[in-house]
């Protein structure tokens, strides 16, 4: 197979994390979208076998090699081939090293993270909030992601400022907008929402209307008081 291939792997079993309801998955503030009574499994792609195609396998195999020699173990949970595009699932412990060699490694080279963005799934159990980062190979033109999990009782990773120095706002944004903290970042602070605002915008519990605003004469009625579609 030539590297510009990069066909997946055969797929593993489907992991269901999940049901929503309803168009956006809100639970006890009504639902105006219409469509209160849609019911959808939440699927992950499963794992991937290798081989999983072309520079994907070089990849991997790399990596695998390099956390071997630094004495980092079980750093990987799983490989996701889907769509195109391969995904490193990375223990929490081990993100900080997974990083590093990712960065360093000659035959790897991932030199610049794009972003880290959150994402929250309620019923993911013991694994509630995940982060997900965007590698870049300009040495070698490779794109990869890694993604990472941690509970809503202890929602901390490991920053990654200090490999990626660019993610010092991104993580910012995250914590804001998810509440995942992010230990040894330099000066974790709200970035988009005020300093004393309660909660975490984005995440999937927070209420979408009926909450006090700050700026003068807004308001945002609760969805139940909104236009109704149905």
């Amino acid at each position: 197979m030539s590297d510009e291939t990069n066909l997946p792997a055969p797929s593993g079993e489907v992991e269901q994390i999940g049901e929503r309801r309803g168009m956006f998955g809100a639970a006890g503030s009504g639902d105006t979208s219409g469509y209160g009574g849609l019911v959808q499994p939440i699927n992950y792609p499963g794992a991937s076998q290798p081989p999983y195609g072309g520079w994907f396998d070089t990849v991997a195999e790399a990596l695998d090699a390099r956390l071997d020699h630094a004495g980092v173990e079980n750093a990987i949970e799983k490989v996701v081939v889907h769509r195109g595009e391969i995904t490193f699932h990375v223990q929490r412990t081990a993100l900080a090293a997974v990083a590093r060699q990712l960065r360093d490694a000659p035959e790897l080279r991932f030199e610049f993270c794009s972003g880290v963005s959150g994402v929250h799934y309620p019923d993911d159990t013991g694994r509630e909030l995940h982060a997900v980062y965007h590698l870049t190979s300009m040495t070698h033109n490779r794109r990869i992601r890694l993604e990472v999990s941690c509970p809503d009782a202890d929602p901390h990773l490991p920053s990654l400022v200090a490999t990626y120095p660019t993610l010092d706002w991104h993580e910012r944004e995250t914590w804001d907008m998810f509440g995942i903290i992010f230990d040894g970042h330099p000066g974790l602070a709200r970035i988009l929402m005020p300093d004393d605002w309660p909660g975490h915008p984005q995440r999937k519990d927070y209420p979408l209307g009926g909450i006090d605003v700050e700026y003068k004469g807004g308001t945002i009625p609760p969805p139940d008081q909104r236009r109704s579609y149905s």
